[in-house]
């Protein structure tokens, strides 16, 4: 099966849906199926036409030629979407849907006519009903949706409702880290948030939770891994707080340097502000055994089971993040027994051979309902 992927990004872009796409085109590529990619240039300098291991790439000034007024620019990123397409030939195209560049898979459908998958990895702002902008139209469109989580399933349904029949949930999953799990830590507290550090991510509600865990931690530490525009305010509102000597800015973690930086922590936040599609982040503390405190928002109380896996709290509010956090650094042997119940949830429930399998079925079902 030739399988094209339309992502916004793609390596060496390592943000999460970057890396999740990479690793699962991989995947198929490794099961025998033959697999490129069609991308953005981005802001790198990188070549038209490359290849990552075994995938190929055609790079296109996509974004560029819908928002310049360049009427040259558009029709030669046409022809090159054309080109490719009728190089490639592909038995179907797997769009992640971040951005408006699928108007060009749009454009040139005709060139291919074969089954268009549409992943929605993010959530969709709402649209009034009916709008016909490109959302609507690239959903509606699609030979199938999939979701990445209930939450996001129905939110979708509801900007689609058409979509009842051909949409459907396949969970989030990333190839289990190389190295096992560590035990929890034996010394002061470790604290970690990861992700791109944006006011949505509510890395600052973490920081305004911790002095109510230093009060009863004396030496609990927080880490914020990652890097983004709202680094200078969280450093200046730890500084306010008094705690600037215990918040720790790792910045950015290589993907692969994840699992070893979760084996250091006590516990893993989550206080998103918006609504998380799912939440890798906490699957990866799954997968290292470390209990996951997440906001109730979007898919994140899909991730972990309440309870048993991890805690779940009402999103913007410190005093539960912090009441949450306490409960778990607290009792040592509820945290190792949540921890070894995430990972065996992340193992089974969000395994990653199940996520490659099930676009392999959908793949498999809707050409042979062509």
């Amino acid at each position: 099966m030739r399988v094209l992927a339309w992502i916004e990004l793609f390596w060496p872009y390592v943000g999460g849906i970057e890396v999740r796409t990479a690793n699962f085109l991989e995947a198929l590529r490794e099961r025998g199926h033959e697999v490129a990619v069609i991308t953005s240039t981005g802001s790198l300098s990188l070549p038209e036409i490359d290849s990552f291991r075994g995938i190929s790439i055609r790079r296109l000034p996509l974004l560029d030629a819908l928002s310049r007024p360049d009427l040259g620019l558009f029709a030669g990123t046409m022809r090159a979407v054309k080109d490719f397409k009728q190089q490639f030939q592909p038995d179907v195209v797997h769009i992640q849907f971040t951005d408006p560049s699928p108007l060009f898979h749009w454009m040139t459908h005709a060139i291919r006519p074969v089954p268009t998958v549409v992943t929605v990895p993010i959530s969709l702002p709402d649209a009034p009903a009916g709008d016909g902008g490109l959302a609507a139209r690239t959903l509606g469109s699609a030979s199938w949706v999939v979701a990445c989580s209930k939450a996001m399933l129905n939110h979708t349904r509801h900007q689609v409702p058409e979509l009842e029949g051909r949409s459907s949930v396949i969970y989030n999953s990333l190839p289990a880290p190389s190295i096992e799990p560590a035990p929890l830590p034996d010394g002061p507290p470790v604290v970690l948030v990861i992700g791109r550090v944006v006011r949505d991510k509510g890395f600052d509600l973490a920081i305004d939770a911790m002095p109510r865990v230093i009060e009863r931690f004396r030496d609990a530490r927080l880490i914020i891994a990652g890097d983004g525009p709202e680094r200078q305010a969280l450093e200046d509102q730890a500084q306010r707080l008094g705690i600037a000597s215990q918040v720790q800015f790792a910045g950015w973690v290589e993907p692969e340097q994840i699992a070893r930086l979760i084996n250091q922590c006590s516990l893993v936040l989550m206080p998103s502000r918006w609504e998380e599609a799912f939440g890798l982040v906490a699957l990866q503390a799954m997968q290292m055994a470390r209990p996951v405190v997440v906001s109730k928002v979007g898919g994140l109380p899909e991730v972990i089971t309440d309870g048993l896996t991890g805690l779940a709290v009402p999103n913007e509010n410190p005093p539960a993040l912090a009441e949450a956090a306490i409960a778990l650094l607290s009792d040592p042997i509820r945290s190792v027994e949540m921890g070894l119940a995430g990972r065996s949830r992340a193992l089974s429930t969000f395994s990653f051979p199940r996520f490659v399998t099930e676009h392999e079925n959908l793949y498999t079902y809707l050409l042979q309902s062509k």
